[in-house]
Formats: C-alpha cells, sequence, structure tokens
C-alpha cells in the first residue's frame, strides 16, 4: 500500500532537519537533567516565585516538584518537547503534500506507477515514523542521562506513560498538519491552517495558565488532553484523554489522505 522508493526518497531529502531537531532536543534534555541538582533547583524555584505568570504560561508552574520524574515532566513536557517537535511536524508535513502541490514537483510523482492515495499515504507513514523516531530518541535519551547522573530516581514506568501521552500528541499534531498540507495546493495556504491553528492552541493554553479568569480557555484547545501532572499521578482519565488524540490524529491523516486523492491538483 506504500512505495518503498518515495519511502526512502523522503528519508534521504529530510534527514538534516531531523537530526537538527535531535540536536537542539539533546541540549536541552541534557540541561534539565543537570538542572535536578537540588542546589540549583532551589535557585530555579526562588525564581519562578518572582515571575509566576511566565513560569504559569510555559507550562512549568509546578517548581515544587522533588522527584526526578516530576521535574523533568515540569520543565520538559509543559513546553519545550511540545513546541520544538512542533516546529518539526510543520516544516515536514508542508514538504510531504503542499509543497510537492505547490512547485508543480507532484506531477512527476503522479507519472509514475502510483496513484495519489498511495502517494499521500506513503508520506503519511513517513511522517508518523518521523515523529515515533524522534519520540523514541527523546525517552531513551532522558532515561539514559537520568540513569548515569541520577541513579534509581527515575520511575521508568510512568515516564514512559508520560512519553506514550506526548507521542498521542504528536500525532495529532501531524494529522492536523498533514491534513492542511493536503488540502490546499500551495504553501502558504497549508501553513496558515495547519501552523496557524497549532500556534493558536499553544497561544490559548499559555493564557489559560497565566490568569485564573482565563482557565476556562483550556478547553478550547486539544492541548489540554495532554496532561502531564495527571498522567504522573496515575488518573484514570488521563489514559483516556491521550488516547482521544491518538485516534483524532489518525482521522485527521485520512481526512488529509481522501482529500488529496480527489481534489483538482492544478498542475
Amino acid at each position: 500500500m506504500i512505495s518503498p522508493v518515495l519511502l526512502k526518497r523522503e528519508a534521504k531529502a529530510n534527514w538534516k532537519l531531523l537530526l537538527i531537531i535531535l540536536a537542539v532536543l539533546t541540549m536541552y534534555c541534557a540541561v534539565i537533567v543537570i538542572m535536578f541538582d537540588p542546589e540549583f533547583g532551589d535557585s530555579i524555584k526562588a525564581l519562578s516565585e518572582t515571575m509566576p505568570e511566565i513560569f504559569n504560561a510555559f507550562g512549568m508552574g509546578n517548581t515544587g516538584a522533588v522527584t526526578l520524574t516530576g521535574f523533568l515532566s515540569n520543565y520538559l513536557y509543559g513546553f519545550l518537547l511540545v513546541v520544538l517537535p512542533l516546529v518539526f511536524i510543520i516544516i515536514l508535513a508542508n514538504r510531504l503534500i503542499a509543497r510537492y502541490v505547490d512547485s508543480g514537483s507532484m506531477a512527476y510523482l503522479l507519472a509514475t506507477p502510483n496513484g495519489r492515495v498511495k502517494i499521500a499515504l506513503t508520506q503519511a507513514v513517513f511522517l508518523l515514523l518521523s515523529v515515533i523516531a524522534l519520540n523514541l530518541f527523546v525517552t531513551l535519551l532522558l532515561i539514559i542521562f537520568s540513569k548515569a547522573m541520577f541513579p534509581g530516581q527515575l520511575d521508568c514506568p510512568r515516564f514512559i506513560m508520560l512519553n506514550t501521552g506526548l507521542l498521542g500528541l504528536h500525532v495529532f499534531l501531524s494529522g492536523l498538519c498533514f491534513c492542511a498540507s493536503c488540502i490546499f495546493n500551495d504553501t502558504k495556504r497549508s501553513n496558515g491552517v495547519g501552523a496557524g491553528l497549532t500556534i493558536a492552541f499553544i497561544l490559548i493554553q499559555m493564557l489559560s495558565n497565566v490568569d485564573d479568569k482565563l482557565e476556562s480557555l483550556k478547553y478550547a484547545t486539544p492541548l489540554t488532553l495532554f496532561n502531564p501532572d495527571n498522567i504522573l499521578a496515575g488518573e484514570p482519565g488521563a489514559g483516556i484523554s491521550f488516547i482521544i488524540l491518538y485516534i483524532t490524529g489518525l482521522i485527521l491523516f485520512f481526512i488529509g489522505i481522501a482529500s488529496f486523492s480527489r481534489r483538482d491538483l492544478h498542475i
């Protein structure tokens, strides 16, 4: 159902982008693990008390986290590990469909024995595999760093569950951006809708974290379905929430593929 040749071509064309994102994530993850030093942690907590709105806006309001797992959740999973992979997702999703159509290169792909559904499905699989690889890398990286620097202090089962939830969020964001890439013929509109909506979700979540009066805004963004604190606390609803993200993300992928297979491409 997919084209191995096209999959291999996309891997060759986009490996540098993935490598750059992984390098940036490696740097941030290493810094955050090092910051678990209790003395440094007290300094960060004191700093957060002077500007709580900023820390809350970036999803780092739980500065009192006393375990390594809670510390990583607070300083990485509230913002950094959402936004940095999102940059990768927005760029890659746009490259996989919309840019081909916009540049006219899609005509060459359609001239091969591969049909529209096969091409779109291959691109969707490549995006999903890339996102899975990114999440797997971050998970293993943090586990290795944590075990090397603070042996026995990371709750691996809870931490793996946390990353499973994060992957669900990334699948949803990938599905949204890929769907936009499939629906629109040019990169401007594809980015305008895909990137615009995802950035709007992040801004809405940041506003809801800053002011109690705006807390109800969190229900206007699907990012609320990924709640690191609830996942670590073992809340029953936390698992259901990120399962919804997986399902919704995959539905968006299928909507994008169906749309691409039927619309006029003007090429």
